[in-house]
């Protein structure tokens, strides 16, 4: 069946099985890998994407539900050659160790700020639940959350306490 995709903000056109994930679409037909295949039963969070905004499973969501919607993948997060706060968040906080679910992770973040643009801790906790790191950098993907939050809203980041320890004399 041929299916009509908006993911990044470009039209694609797939003939594919209107059953298939959206996942495998994204990665086999239109070669976006930063969606990871992590368990293939919606429970790990590494292939989350936004569609219309929400945060998805896409291993878990058939491409025929992403037909009608604006897909976007962790490739459709960077502006004029600028990464999403969140990401330079991460960067920053080193809220990652292998980086496998942290495409998946950042996705869910970005839904969060998007809906939530100061979100407590509590909430942040709330957005992620479905989202596993077998690193465990859980502490660091919330200071990172926190700070993108921070800087979206037009504040000034706040350097990491170990930045600040190295620069002084």
């Amino acid at each position: 069946m041929l299916i009509e995709l908006d993911v990044n903000g470009r039209r694609h056109r797939v003939d594919v099985d209107p059953d298939r994930s959206l996942l495998s679409v994204l990665r086999e037909e239109l070669a976006l890998t930063g969606s990871k295949y992590g368990c293939g039963e919606g429970q790990c969070g590494a292939c989350t994407v936004l569609l219309s905004g929400s945060a998805e499973k896409s291993c878990r969501t058939p491409v025929a539900k992403a037909a009608a919607t604006r897909v976007t993948t962790i490739e459709g997060l960077e502006r004029d050659h600028r990464l999403h706060p969140l990401q330079r968040a991460f960067i920053e906080e080193t809220a990652m160790q292998c980086g496998y679910c942290t495409s998946g992770m950042i996705m869910a973040g970005v839904a969060l700020l998007n809906t939530t643009p100061n979100p407590s801790k509590d909430d942040i906790v709330r957005a992620m639940n479905g989202n596993i790191c077998r690193c465990g950098a859980y502490p660091q993907i919330v200071v990172a959350i926190q700070r993108a939050s921070r800087e979206m809203q037009g504040n000034a980041p706040t350097q990491k306490k170990t930045q600040q320890r190295e620069r002084r004399p």
